[in-house]
C-alpha cells in the first residue's frame, strides 16, 4: 500500500498516536508498541491475513511521513534520532541525513560517559526498561520512572545531554 493511502487513513494514523506517550515539545515522545533488536520502533500500518510482515513499518518513518507528507524522504535519506533514542517519535527530533552521517553520529558519541548511545544495556534494553517504566508508572510518576529507567543504564551516574 502506497504511503498516501496509509497516512490518509484516520485508523491507522489513530493507532500509530495510540503507541506514542506525547510529552513536551522538547522531550522524547516513547513509542510503547513493538520494538526491533535495535530499540526501534515498529508499527503494523497495514495487517493482510497470510502476511504479517507485509505492512510493518519503522515507526519513526511513518511519523516523520506523517509529519512532513508522504514523498518527504528522498532516496539514499535516512531519518536519524537528534536525541539517540531509537524508540523516539517527536517529529522535532527527527532530521535527514545519509546512513553515512547517521553512522558518524553514533561512533562519535556512543562512548560518551552518561549518553544514551552508552547506555550499559543497548539501544534496545534501554528501549524496553523505558516501555515497562511507563506501564507500571502512575500518570503523576511518570517523568520521574521514565528518569529512573534511563539512569538504571548508566552506572556512572554521569548525564551527557542530546549534542544537537
Amino acid at each position: 500500500m502506497p504511503w498516501a493511502e496509509l497516512l490518509a487513513e484516520g485508523e491507522t494514523v489513530a493507532r500509530y498516536w495510540s503507541h506514542v506517550l506525547r510529552r513536551g515539545p522538547d522531550e522524547c515522545w516513547w513509542w510503547t508498541g513493538g520494538l526491533t533488536d535495535t530499540g526501534h520502533a515498529t508499527f503494523r500500518a497495514v495487517s493482510l491475513p497470510g502476511r504479517t510482515r507485509r505492512g510493518t513499518v519503522p515507526a519513526h518513518l511513518f511519523g516523520y511521513r506523517l509529519a512532513h507528507g508522504p514523498v518527504s524522504v528522498p532516496r539514499g535519506m535516512v531519518v536519524r534520532h537528534r536525541c539517540d533514542e531509537p524508540p523516539c517519535q517527536n517529529p522535532a527530533h527527527w532530521l535527514l541525513g545519509t546512513r553515512g552521517d547517521n553512522n558518524r553520529d553514533a561512533a562519535s558519541r556512543r562512548r560518551l560517559t552518561g549518553h544514551a548511545l552508552a547506555d550499559v544495556r543497548g539501544a534496545a534494553g534501554r528501549a524496553r526498561a523505558v516501555q515497562a517504566a511507563i506501564a507500571a508508572a502512575s500518570p503523576e510518576d511518570l517523568d520521574q520512572a521514565i528518569a529512573a529507567a534511563l539512569a538504571a543504564g548508566n552506572p556512572s551516574g554521569a548525564h551527557q545531554d542530546a549534542l544537537f
